[in-house]
């Protein structure tokens, strides 16, 4: 059995990759992604994201923030060789939102903003409150789940190196497929 640290020096990689999928996904193949637990729903890249580019000792940070901000810099990091570290992520399932970052280096999820449930008056409300708070942060986790799990899917197979890849160079060259 490997050590944890070297099974996490070894495998870290894979958080980037799937973050700079999800962003090729989410941009180019929305219909394509099996990602959601219900029908109606809508992922899009939110107002946040962070890229790191290392270059032997030297390790440079870029972060493309704000509602109107372009991704024209971020893209240039791409083509650059940088790698994904956050993305933050806007989902929507009906009336309810969520805003959410992911963070490659070990897929947690940070800034979870659930949509607003009502007050609560009694000891009773109070219990269906929480029970409906807890559900609503399922909702996140089932939905990143099930994005992760599509991702290895398509990774070990041969579509990933075959036909996912060469799109996604196309689309970080400004060719959209």
């Amino acid at each position: 059995m490997l050590d944890v640290s070297v099974s996490y020096n070894r495998y870290k990689f894979l958080g980037h990759e799937f973050l700079t999928w999800l962003w090729f996904a989410i941009e180019n193949e929305q219909t394509g992604l099996e990602k959601t637990p219900q029908e109606g729903t809508t992922l899009h890249i939110g107002n946040r994201l962070v890229l790191e580019n290392r270059n032997g000792t030297r390790s440079e940070s870029i972060t493309i923030q704000g509602d109107d901000a372009g991704l024209e810099e971020a893209v240039l990091a791409l083509k650059k060789g940088a790698v994904v570290t956050e993305l933050n992520l806007f989902y929507k399932a009906g009336e309810a939102e969520w805003r959410f970052t992911i963070k490659a280096e070990s897929l947690h999820l940070t800034s979870l903003k659930c949509p607003t449930t009502g007050s609560a008056a009694s000891q009773e409300e109070l219990e269906g409150a929480i029970l409906e708070k807890a559900y609503l942060y399922g909702q996140v986790f089932s939905l990143v789940d099930n994005l992760f799990r599509q991702f290895i899917g398509l990774r070990v197979s041969e579509k990933w190196s075959r036909k996912t890849v060469p799109q996604m160079k196309l689309w970080i060259q400004g060719q959209a497929s």
